[in-house]
């Protein structure tokens, strides 16, 4: 037997190969052996120190040991299995089987040889070697570069299609969705969708720093993420892990995917025309299909397979229902103790008049906060825009007479004067909705909270013969500069008693 631990010293001062073989009576060849499989196996001087030249000669030439059986064979098959869980590394797996050697006083493998037979192990039984990613663990998203286009057949106007690209690294299945914008509402909606394709959550979701999801992520700093986006995540259970800033190892599978599934859709798309997103998202699901059917160049199986065989039973469970996309606007509550939403306006308690509060708006609900404080829920409203939902609970006690309609309004306003009536009358006339004249006709009405009843009439009078349409801001002129109040100016040529002022005056060029 050769003095290995001779050999790896005589290399550690720097000899080289052709002096370490003279010295050692050695062929030059057996000497580079030597060194070379000490280096593969990660055996160095240091260790060498502590070990016997018989130790370091069985972990060299484990396959040479005459008692090779005294080793503790690994259970590759067990060992790979378990690599496929969260948290289960190879390096991990080697410590374990360290342990459960020397409890049975047998030797067992060096860490790199136990390594390189892992990696025999998995070529021998042609499985897919999955250490970086495990199946089921994450989904990384993105979107794509470039666009594809959809046609209106009317116009002919042509809208860009964006394309959402999600994709599992471990079976690198891959989910593709086109949208007519880059939004949050389409952005969240694709997240829904690729989980109803993939049919499961992941543990981890990957997406790039996009605004739309990931407020900031800085380096030494925890991601902020958008208040839906997160809501999104705690509802389907996974965790929103963003990837790093100029790390692209860190979303290498999304961005290869998204690589090649772009020249396979710009591919077979480029001589079709698609006039709705509905029907070009119908012919990207067929080729998606194909795409991930198709087998792999370098190694078995295919996207589909291997996720069908190996992935699939990893994912979590969808919920019972997808969720509901949620968006999170500021808004000002209106004098008329109102918020607009959408052109729709809801109401909240008057105290909070003036005060900014924040919404949660989704499809079925409108949910208001003040400091985080619910303050006010309405049933969503749909269709004609403009329209009221008010809770009379959330009134002064003087105003709940009073709920949003045209008749009411007019009610309040000849309760004040004929002229109040009239301009009131005119504001709601002038919309196709009179809802879009509420707000102002309620403005100037409250005015008489502030400068009595009379003075708005006065004010309503003044103005009504001096311009056709009067409104708030004309109304609330007069009164601040007392117009109201002063005796009416007449010329001294023949201006038929016309007022000096022009319209300018009252708020109207």
């Amino acid at each position: 037997m050769h003095d290995y631990k001779k050999v790896l010293q005589l290399n550690h001062e720097g000899k080289s190969q052709r002096m370490i073989a003279s010295l050692m009576k050695i062929s030059r060849h057996t000497i580079s052996d030597i060194l070379k499989t000490s280096e593969l196996l990660g055996i160095t001087y240091e260790t060498s120190t502590k070990m016997s030249n018989e130790e370091i000669y069985n972990f060299l030439y484990p396959d040479q040991v005459n008692d090779f059986t005294a080793y503790l064979p690994p259970d590759y098959k067990k060992i790979h299995e378990e690599l496929l869980k969260p948290g289960v590394t190879l390096s991990l797996l080697w410590l374990e089987y360290q342990e459960e050697a020397k409890s049975l006083g047998k030797p067992f493998y060096h860490r790199s040889y136990f390594f390189e037979q892992y990696k025999k192990y998995v070529s021998k039984n042609n499985l897919t070697m999955h250490i970086s990613h495990k199946p089921g663990d994450k989904m990384m998203v993105d979107w794509d570069g470039k666009t594809l286009e959809v046609k209106n057949r009317t116009t002919g106007e042509i809208s860009p299609a964006y394309l959402f690209v999600a994709t599992l690294p471990f079976s690198m299945k891959t989910y593709v969705r086109a949208c007519p914008n880059m939004k949050e509402d389409e952005w969240i909606r694709c997240h829904i969708e690729a989980y109803k394709y993939f049919d499961g959550v992941t543990r981890l979701l990957i997406p790039d720093n996009l605004k739309t999801g990931v407020i900031s992520h800085k380096k030494h700093d925890d991601p902020v993420l958008n208040k839906a986006y997160q809501e999104m995540a705690e509802y389907y259970d996974t965790v929103i892990l963003p990837a790093r800033v100029r790390k692209p190892r860190d979303k290498a599978a999304v961005e290869g995917s998204v690589g090649v599934i772009t020249n396979y859709l710009f591919g077979r798309f480029r001589n079709r025309t698609f006039f709705s997103f509905e029907e070009l998202n119908k012919a990207i699901e067929e080729k998606i299909e194909d795409f991930n059917n198709e087998p792999f160049q370098k190694r078995e199986g295919s996207r589909s397979s291997i996720f069908e065989e190996e992935e699939k039973g990893y994912l979590k469970p969808l919920p019972l229902t997808p969720f509901e996309i949620c968006t999170y606007p500021k808004a000002k509550v209106n004098i008329d103790y109102h918020v607009s939403i959408d052109k729709m306006n809801y109401s909240v308690p008057c105290a909070y008049v003036g005060q900014y509060v924040d919404a949660k708006v989704s499809d079925s609900m409108v949910t208001i906060f003040y400091k985080n404080i619910k303050i006010a829920e309405h049933k969503r409203l749909k269709g004609r825009k403009y329209q009221y939902s008010t809770n009379e609970d959330h009134l002064p006690e003087d105003h709940k007479m009073y709920k949003w309609n045209g008749e009411r309004l007019r009610k309040w306003a000849l309760s004040i004067g004929n002229g109040t009536y009239e301009v009131i009358d005119k504001l709601l006339k002038a919309h196709k909705a009179e809802e879009v004249a509420y707000r102002g006709c309620i403005s100037l009405l409250k005015l008489a909270d502030k400068y009595t009843g009379a003075r708005v009439e006065k004010a309503c009078k003044l103005a009504l013969e001096h311009l056709s349409n009067p409104g708030y801001k004309n109304i609330k002129m007069i009164l601040e500069s007392g117009q109201d109040n002063k005796e009416e100016v007449k010329t001294s040529d023949s201006n038929n008693g016309a007022f000096i002022r022009g319209k300018e005056y009252y708020g109207t060029k």
